[in-house]
């Protein structure tokens, strides 16, 4: 899009308009009810109008905000919940829950889904993997009973650790490449910060917010549930390689594009260009649906002489229905923060924290922050505050490891303060069953622990390290 021409306001009055806009949205949501879809798209216009940009633009600056997010998320979030309902009504949820269970015991329950979803969540983002985890979430829960929040909260804060500290996520990612420091060793730096930092302010914060929550029902949001008999349901392996498959593909593409970028091998190679293709996550997910619909539901039913029909159409069509209302309100939570993103408060806010001499480390994470308040993205948060700050840690003469110390608490920066800008507020949060309160006292709360935390932790390693 073409640069706007915005109206002469200082950067007070834009931090007025901004704080006005977010209270004003909440009063639309919590008091009168008004549905968050509209609410988002009523006060992003007039956001924008009250910023200053022009009348003729401030559509195209919602239009884009929210196409730009719908065009990711609309991809990802349906085809995940094809696959998910798919592990679900064929009882691959069940048959996964069963051996979790036997393999960890029911008082571990909590903590073996928050594994499961740190090691899922290593190649997949936030959004996609979340949405595939999701049927066992559910399944444990209605197998074991007590509160949703029990075991779905564990599972959140292992997805937001790794989606905030740890390439191939892009934020972390972008923010290594900036700051000129090896991407294998953020990952090592990362993962020396991230695990203590998810076990102590992500896993068990979870379990202690859990408790607020005893009776939290689980949702149906995937469909009813269904108890598929033990002879009908399928084999370990083959919910195993349904859900692997994805990981696999992202995989290939993260290893060929790094070493595309290092030289390695060239732009034309056969392999990079087809990891290319099979690697991204939307093609992943949809391999992998396609592959569920066969391994779990077409070759099972055939074998018992079961008619297809229009089953396999209808249950897609059952897993997509649900999500409409997620994706519409996620793509009105992303135009909403492109608008704010327009006004430039946050890049305002953040030069000003450079100039102010503060330790860099301080620096780079309250850049990080403001960027990730201002706008509502986690990758835009990482790789603009990387931006801002490089020159002064290329200027510092660091060690590697301070400087890869310094990316992770970008990443912290960039993770927290989750709020109503934030798309990712409104997926996880709808698709957990949340209302809007309730998602400020779980998701971003959880979040924010962790972002200060991992942030205490990234600067001993940076003072050690420095």
């Amino acid at each position: 899009m073409e640069d706007l021409v915005l109206a002469d306001r200082s950067v007070l009055q834009l931090l007025l308009i901004a704080l006005g806009a977010i209270i004003l949205l909440l009063v639309l949501i919590i008091k009168v009810r008004l549905h968050a879809f509209f609410s988002l798209l009523i006060i992003a216009v007039g956001t924008g109008l009250a910023a200053g940009i022009g009348v003729g633009d401030v559509i195209d600056v919602v239009v884009a905000g929210f196409s730009t997010t719908v065009g990711t998320v609309a991809l990802l979030v349906g085809f995940g919940a094809v696959l998910g309902r798919l592990i679900e009504i064929t009882g691959g949820a069940q048959v996964l829950a069963d051996k979790m269970l036997d393999t960890f015991g029911e008082h571990r329950a909590p903590l073996a889904l928050a594994v499961a979803s740190l090691l899922y969540a290593f190649p997949i983002f936030l959004d996609a993997g979340f949405i595939v985890m999701l049927p066992v979430i559910y399944t444990v829960a209605r197998r074991l009973g007590g509160s949703f929040m029990l075991y779905v909260l564990p599972s959140i804060a292992s997805f937001q650790m790794m989606h905030g500290l740890l390439p191939p996520h892009p934020g972390p990612t972008a923010a290594a490449t900036v700051m000129g420091v090896d991407v294998g060793l953020v990952v090592i730096i990362g993962l020396l910060i991230g695990l203590p930092t998810w076990y102590l302010g992500g896993y068990w914060v979870a379990r202690v917010i859990a408790r607020r929550y005893p009776d939290s029902p689980v949702p149906a949001l995937l469909g009813e549930p269904r108890d598929v008999p033990q002879d009908e349901r399928p084999g370990f392996f083959s919910i195993l390689i349904v859900l692997l498959l994805p990981l696999a593909l992202i995989f290939f593409n993260t290893a060929y594009s790094t070493l595309e970028k290092q030289g390695t091998v060239g732009s034309d190679d056969v392999f990079f260009q087809l990891s290319r293709l099979l690697g991204a996550t939307p093609v992943a997910l949809s391999l992998s649906a396609l592959l569920a619909m066969l391994l779990l539901y077409v070759v099972p039913r055939r074998r018992r002489g079961e008619k297809l029909g229009g089953l396999l159409e209808d249950l897609v069509d059952d897993a997509l229905a649900p999500v409409c209302s997620i994706i519409l309100i996620t793509g009105a939570g992303g135009a909403f923060g492109r608008v704010l993103t327009e006004t430039g408060i946050g890049g305002e806010i953040a030069e000003g924290l450079d100039a102010m001499g503060l330790p860099l480390i301080v620096a780079a994470y309250l850049v990080a922050t403001v960027m990730r308040i201002a706008q509502g993205s986690a990758t835009v948060a990482a790789t603009t505050a990387a931006s801002i700050m490089a020159p002064a840690f290329l200027g510092a003469d660091l060690g590697a490891v301070a400087v890869a110390a310094a990316v992770i608490a970008i990443g912290c920066g960039s993770i927290g303060w989750s709020h109503v800008n934030d798309s990712g507020f409104w997926l996880i949060g709808r698709f957990c069953g949340f209302d809007t309160v309730t998602t400020f006292r779980t998701w971003s709360l959880v979040g924010t622990t962790i972002s200060l935390l991992g942030f205490g932790v990234s600067s001993v390693v940076y003072a050690i390290a420095a």
